[in-house]
């Protein structure tokens, strides 16, 4: 085995067998330096992720993100090969996984390309498991909404204006209401539910009524 791949652990925490167990949330990381690569492993290992597969270029990323279709990967900005932002590209452009990049201090222009790139969240090195497990959720929870939203809206065009609209709904809600970003999300989807609307239409009126107050 060569120095881009990382032996998992072998005493991860098992799954109970116990019927009503929950499911563990599965990773796939990739980071060219071993030393990171397992740490990030162990951090994820013990918050209950199972690590399906550390690499240590980009192009590996890509190939067993599209493979095994974890929950969430975790992924360094530059590797070999294929650096993540482009790596991040292709897996957002297959709509594969979420991804949180992890990035230098001098790299902000990396960061903006990896955000363009659809990269959910990031964590700039060095981090503690206080930082990227935080990161990890913003991810997860952030992909869920864009897929409930891309669910609702077959015309692309209009999935980025929605998604835009619903952003600025969840900020006004999250200001005005003290919502979380992920309660602001759910109120927007529970009210589109309840009163048999598009969520666009409830983001739409939630902007119109409280974009006003905002700028009071």
């Amino acid at each position: 085995m060569n120095d881009d791949t990382t032996t998992l652990p072998d005493d991860a925490p098992e799954q109970s067998g116990t019927e009503d167990a929950a499911p563990r949330r599965t990773a796939v990381v990739a980071e060219d330096e071993s030393l990171i690569r397992m740490d990030i492993v162990e951090t994820l290992t013990e918050a209950g992720f199972e690590v399906l597969a550390a690499v240590g270029d980009g192009e590996s990323a890509v190939e067993k993100t599209r493979e095994l279709r974890p929950d969430v990967v975790v992924m360094d900005v530059k590797m070999p090969q294929t650096d993540g932002v482009t790596a991040a590209a292709k897996i957002g452009e297959e709509n594969l996984a979420p991804v949180v990049m992890l990035t230098a201090f001098s790299q902000t222009e990396l960061v903006e390309r990896a955000r363009d790139a659809g990269a959910m969240a990031y964590v700039v090195k060095p981090f503690t498991p206080a930082d990227l497990l935080p990161a990890v959720e913003i991810a997860i929870s952030r992909y869920q909404q864009i897929v409930q939203l891309e669910s609702e809206i077959a015309d692309l065009g209009e999935r980025f204006e929605t998604r835009k609209r619903v952003d600025r709904a969840k900020g006004l809600l999250q200001t005005n209401m003290g919502l979380s970003e992920p309660e602001a999300f759910r109120w927007i989807q529970k009210t589109s539910m309840d009163r048999r609307l598009t969520m666009r239409e409830v983001a739409d009126a939630v902007v119109d009524q409280l974009g006003g107050q905002s700028k009071e």
